[in-house]
């Protein structure tokens, strides 16, 4: 079974930097995805940058591209997201997550969250103005 721990919130200033760590164990397949979703208080959750470990395709969301890059270290199977130019409007708690499926080679990862099925515990990120 995949087991996801994320790591790496905290409180930082606005225009600082952070760089989550997720960790997949039990992963037993050549072909997945890993996201990144957030949820702020009152909102639903959204996601914020997804990677298809099959050959690096990548998504971002509007509000973070030119921001955030995701990456991801097959050797660790550990995907990072690395959040700079913090705003305030970034606070939220971060989930990562994956899935196995609607993954294939050459096409961008899946997005919506009722895709991915193995969650982690998300870690808080607080960006202070």
């Amino acid at each position: 079974e995949v087991h996801l721990v994320e790591s790496g919130g905290g409180l930082v200033q606005a225009g600082g930097s952070l760089r989550l760590s997720c960790a997949a164990s039990g992963v037993a397949f050549d072909e997945y995805a890993i996201g990144w979703f957030r949820q702020a208080p009152g909102k639903e959750r959204e996601a914020v940058s997804c990677i298809n470990t099959v050959d690096g395709y990548t998504y971002y969301a509007d509000s973070v591209k030119g921001r955030f890059t995701i990456s991801s270290d097959d050797a660790r199977n550990t995907v990072y997201l690395q959040m700079n130019r913090l705003k305030p409007e970034d606070t939220a708690v971060y989930y990562c997550a994956f899935t196995y499926t609607s993954v294939q080679p050459h096409q961008p990862p899946p997005v919506a969250d009722y895709q991915y099925s193995r969650w982690g515990q998300g870690t808080q990120v607080t960006v202070s103005s």
